[in-house]
């Protein structure tokens, strides 16, 4: 069975994550979307409204492809959370060549810690790439419309913890 771990904050998930949880799902047995718990980053979501957020968005994903999809929050370093889950891959989304340089190093130290355990980048959408939870954070405190970068469940989430619905 291949199992492949997705991870990330997902504050909030956007139409660029699910994207490369629908493509890494077809090439995956299992699917597990790790949720960082990262207390420095300051998340307007909490692990929990996370959690359920990424759950809803993923049961039509796992039907559609017949992959288990599974969410699992994680404060380890991302390869003992790896291990925990039995990844035999870590699948990251990549937007640009900026993001190539830090997952690059990434890359390096995880092989370092565990050899076993592949990582798989996969290229966003095009229509994706420029779309970052942090932008839409802050497009949407500024009033803006992103609508058009996460799922109308999200957005109405999104909306109503800034209190703007």
């Amino acid at each position: 069975m291949r199992v492949g771990l997705y991870p990330g904050t997902f504050d909030p998930i956007t139409l660029g994550h699910i994207d490369i949880i629908r493509r890494a799902a077809v090439l995956l047995d299992r699917l597990v979307v790790g949720v960082a718990i990262n207390r420095d980053k300051g998340p307007l979501f909490d692990l929990e409204e996370r959690v359920a957020m990424i759950e809803a968005e993923c049961v039509e994903l796992a039907a559609q492809t017949g992959t288990e999809i599974v969410v699992h929050p994680f404060e380890n370093l991302l390869i003992d959370c790896a291990h925990d889950v039995g990844a035999q891959i870590i699948v990251r989304g990549l937007r640009a060549v900026a993001d190539f340089e830090y997952e690059y190093q990434m890359v390096g130290m995880n092989r370092q810690l565990n050899s076993d355990i592949e990582t798989v980048f996969l290229m966003a959408d095009a229509q994706h790439q420029a779309i970052a939870s942090k932008l839409v954070k802050e497009i949407a405190r500024l009033d803006g419309d992103v609508s058009k970068f996460v799922t109308p469940q999200v957005h109405r989430a999104l909306l109503a913890r800034l209190g703007k619905s």
